[in-house]
């Protein structure tokens, strides 16, 4: 085969992939995680045996696309952690967070879904998660926060908002957006009244999420 041959048949390649990638991100936004990979290769044009060529099972897929969602939690982590007002780098997480969910479905489920042979997903999660705690801290230290809000707290809200929007994405999109004005305002350290009940531990919350997508 000579050099131009090879040449093209690497650009084609190239460009079904991408065609895939932008495929399976619209899907995944408009239909979650678990759209048939029939569907996406049918949105792509190309042949299923095609997809899965380049992405020999759903699990690839979904870290090639929502890689750089996990990021962003990460970044959007560490950035609150830096705010000036600790209040407004907490209030400020949270409305980011459900924002994105509100904005993409596979977000939705891919923030309170665990993918546990995916270290480009856990890896990012992990860091935000840390990150995360540190904003929690800062916001409680600074009296801002309730005194017993934890991390868990976040991913219980995290699957409130999943369960919200799963309930009125189409009949009213931005009903997300009271459900976060409430859970803040009852996240306020001068609301506070009763104590919380005991928050679920960080490994009920795992297996959780190991379940939440449905089972093929």
């Amino acid at each position: 085969m000579d050099a131009c041959k090879r040449r093209g048949l690497r650009k084609d390649a190239e460009m079904n992939r991408e065609r895939i990638l932008l495929a399976a991100r619209i899907a995944f936004r408009e239909r979650g995680l678990e759209v048939p990979l029939e569907e996406i290769a049918r949105r792509a044009e190309v042949n299923i045996a095609t997809l899965y060529r380049r992405f020999p099972d759903r699990e690839t897929l979904i870290e090639a696309i929502m890689a750089d969602r996990m990021a962003e939690f990460a970044a959007v982590a560490r950035a609150a952690e830096l705010a000036a007002d600790p209040w407004e780098g907490f209030r400020g997480l949270i409305e980011h967070l459900c924002g994105m969910q509100a904005e993409d479905q596979g977000v939705t489920e891919a923030f309170t879904s665990c993918f546990p042979a995916s270290q480009a997903l856990e890896g990012p999660r992990a860091r935000a998660m840390t990150a995360v705690d540190r904003v929690i801290k800062r916001a409680r230290d600074a009296g801002a926060l309730r005194a017993d809000f934890t991390g868990q707290d976040l991913m219980l809200i995290l699957m409130a908002n999943a369960g919200v929007l799963g309930s009125t994405r189409c009949a009213a999109p931005d009903a997300w957006r009271r459900l976060v004005a409430l859970i803040l305002d009852a996240c306020r350290a001068d609301r506070t009244g009763d104590p919380l009940p005991p928050a679920p531990t960080a490994e009920d919350l795992h297996t959780a999420m190991l379940t939440a997508r449905p089972q093929r």
